[in-house]
């Protein structure tokens, strides 16, 4: 993997409110203007700017021949992307949705994750797939998943989750920058706000969220580094995307000061953050929307067990997706809400 210790580029001119959607057409613009070899594509993302909008405009800003239009075919989107990034243009493909990547699976771990080491370094990949993922938006089964632990299991693979619009266009420019092929995950249900799993109270806009706050000029957020999105003191947890603000609610209803690591980057990770907040609080929640049995949390869990055993004063406990595909009616019950998570929060500090 190439930047390992990549430095954060500052940002440059005036900040504006963002929405996710609106930082990362922000990030690709950017991009698009900076380098001529960038090139976007994918089902509907030329003309119609993308079933959520997020390139909309950039076809007319760039011409057809930066930003267009790709069959209805995921192995054929994402292998013309690896051929590209052999080549030397850095592709941006959009996945309409994350549940329809498993036709280009074998683009994507045959091919665009193994091109550097079967080369001996001589060709890269250094492409960009953008898929948006996750539940709370009733999608049922084929709408709502979340794969990345499939990704994380690949050698090669990079895998990134934002959770605001602020670490989207800057997290998203490193990637387009990186030399490796990258799994972007996007969390639809935060493209327009951010979502603490209380689905029943009106959406909060990123206009009034201080990560909603962008600037509008190239800057990046170095890849494999995990943030501090809440500090505290009693316990940590250890997750990512809307689980993030869901974290952050059931702090507040438990009254347990919770630190919350948001990983940003899930693979490769940044382990010194998680070691040093479970060395200091003791206990360790890690929580993520995905099903659990094998799901990213199983890697997490093993890893705070392996590097942290003798400071831990409870077992790690572990809140996620139950094992069955994604209903659709009964979207609330199956989503990690406040409620559950809570509860692990509870069981941690009894413990």
């Amino acid at each position: 993997m190439q930047n390992k210790n990549q430095l954060a580029a500052a940002p440059t001119g005036p900040t504006a409110p963002m929405t996710m959607i609106q930082a990362l057409r922000s990030a690709m613009d950017v991009m698009l203007e900076r380098d001529p070899n960038v090139v976007i594509f994918g089902q509907d993302v030329g003309y119609f700017g993308g079933v959520f909008r997020c390139t909309e405009g950039l076809q007319k800003k760039y011409g057809k021949q930066r930003v267009f239009d790709a069959p209805i075919s995921e192995g054929g989107i994402v292998g013309a992307a690896v051929g590209m990034g052999a080549y030397g243009l850095r592709p941006v493909v959009e996945i309409q949705f994350a549940d329809y990547f498993y036709p280009a699976s074998d683009q994507i771990v045959s091919e665009a994750a193994r091109l550097r080491y079967r080369s001996a370094g001589d060709f890269t990949t250094p492409m960009t797939i953008r898929m948006p993922c996750g539940g709370g938006i009733y999608g049922g089964q084929t709408h709502s998943q979340s794969p990345e632990a499939m990704f994380t299991h690949v050698c090669g693979l990079r895998t990134v989750m934002p959770s605001n619009p602020y670490d989207a266009k800057g997290l998203l420019i490193s990637c387009i920058e990186n030399d490796d092929p990258v799994i972007f995950l996007e969390p639809k249900r935060l493209y327009n706000g951010p979502f603490d799993g209380h689905h029943d109270k009106p959406v909060v806009p990123w206009s009034k969220h201080k990560l909603g706050e962008v600037p509008e000029g190239y800057y990046t957020v170095p890849l494999d580094s995990a943030s501090i999105y809440r500090e505290g003191s009693q316990l940590t947890v250890i997750t990512y995307g809307t689980m993030v603000y869901v974290s952050e609610a059931a702090a507040a209803l438990t009254g347990v000061d919770a630190e919350i690591i948001d990983l940003r980057s899930i693979w490769p990770l940044d382990l010194d953050t998680i070691v040093k907040s479970v060395k200091k609080t003791g206990r360790c929640v890690v929580v993520h929307e995905a099903t659990k049995t094998s799901g990213f949390g199983a890697e997490l869990t093993a890893l705070v067990q392996e590097h942290c055993f003798y400071n831990l004063e409870a077992p790690i406990e572990r809140v996620a997706g139950w094992d069955t595909p994604y209903p659709h009616a009964q979207e609330w019950a199956y989503f990690p809400g406040p409620d559950r998570v809570g509860a692990a929060f509870k069981r941690a500090m009894e413990k």
